[in-house]
């Protein structure tokens, strides 16, 4: 009752500020915001020049397509149990359609894959089979990142490899606000990153761009206080960071947990998928985590032949979507060749994926 009582106070709020007309984009950068927003049907009684733009939240989305390859050949080539979050195994990839295009079809040919929903499920596999090697594919954004850091600090088997696809969050937004058509006007930085990584992480977006930015829970009343505050600082023309997640959410986050992530790993330009290389956004293992990299002990599988099937399917728009250039439904295959049912591009697979939740939510 009293996030009911809250959100309805924050939306009088809204509806009492002095917009232009002009439209107002607000981007959020977290599949799970977008799904919230989607599900309470925020779009729907937000002023009508207030327009929420879903952004690179969704790591299914952005994970590299030869990592997804690289994780199905391993899995069908070698004696291995791979193991990876649920989403990723319906994650397609360019090949013909004689061979396995994802995880789930390579598991149908025999590969023993495994669906899990956290790492230490990945350790229990590992213990239960100590005679057998288990690859961890591991994808995901720093929410993720910092449990599999702390699996493979104190929970480390000899016979448990990863294969590590981990993205940081704020590198993608830098790089839109660096170029000369960002595509929105405010910011809604994801909560449970800045738990993790420090609300001051997002800081950058007020201070170096002049930009309205806030920080937002997953719960109507918390993202509505950040559009409040997003909103009111646009017309009054000014830009800071707001902490609208103060539950969870301090300046410098969890620093035990960013310790061990500066261990384990170490921050290297990366690949997104259909985006391109983004300085300083991946992790990798550090040195002294080397004999757990997968990639040490089984072929590369980046063959001079797929470089260009590195990226989206053709056709797909999944990139443009991610990067708030175009919205799901302007997407050339959405709710065509594209569906939830058979996913053509990898931002209709995840729940987390802009494209599979506007369909769910009946945004056509």
């Amino acid at each position: 009752m009293k996030n009911i009582t809250e959100a309805k106070k924050w939306m009088h709020k809204i509806k009492e500020l002095d917009l232009p007309d002009t439209p107002i984009r607000i981007m959020n950068v977290c599949g799970g915001h977008e799904r919230s927003i989607t599900h309470a049907g925020l779009r729907g009684v937000l002023p009508e020049q207030v327009e929420l733009v879903p952004g690179p939240g969704c790591p299914v989305c952005v994970c590299p397509e030869e990592d997804v390859y690289a994780a199905i050949q391993v899995s069908l080539n070698h004696d291995v149990t791979l193991v990876a979050f649920g989403d990723m195994l319906r994650v397609p990839v360019n090949v013909p359609r004689s061979q396995a295009r994802s995880l789930e079809e390579a598991k149908a040919k025999g590969a023993d894959i495994r669906p899990i929903a956290s790492p230490m499920e990945a350790v229990a596999i590992a213990d239960a089979n100590p005679n057998r090697t288990v690859v961890f594919f591991a994808a995901g954004f720093e929410t993720t990142m910092a449990p599999v850091a702390a699996m493979l600090a104190f929970e480390e088997r000899p016979n448990l490899k990863v294969l590590i696809s981990g993205r940081l969050t704020w590198p993608a937004v830098a790089l839109l606000l660096d170029s000369d058509s960002p595509g929105f006007d405010c910011l809604v930085a994801p909560g449970h990153v800045a738990t993790v990584m420090g609300g001051d992480e997002w800081r950058f977006v007020a201070e170096k761009h002049k930009l309205p930015a806030a920080v937002a829970g997953f719960e109507p009343d918390s993202l509505l206080a950040a559009f409040y505050s997003t909103l009111r600082q646009f017309t009054e023309g000014s830009a800071f960071l707001d902490n609208c997640y103060q539950e969870l959410v301090t300046d410098e986050g969890n620093q035990p947990a960013q310790s061990i992530m500066q261990r384990v790993f170490k921050v290297t330009d990366a690949n997104w998928r259909g985006i391109g290389i983004i300085p300083q956004s991946g992790f990798e293992l550090a040195e002294a985590y080397q004999h757990l990299d997968a990639r040490n002990d089984y072929p590369a599988y980046h063959e001079e032949a797929r470089q260009k099937a590195g990226e989206n399917p053709p056709g797909c728009d999944c990139a443009q979507v991610v990067l708030a250039k175009i919205r799901p439904n302007e997407c050339r295959l959405y709710g065509k060749a594209c569906t939830p049912r058979t996913p053509y591009g990898p931002c209709m697979v995840s729940d987390e994926g802009a494209c599979r939740i506007w369909w769910a939510g009946g945004l056509r």
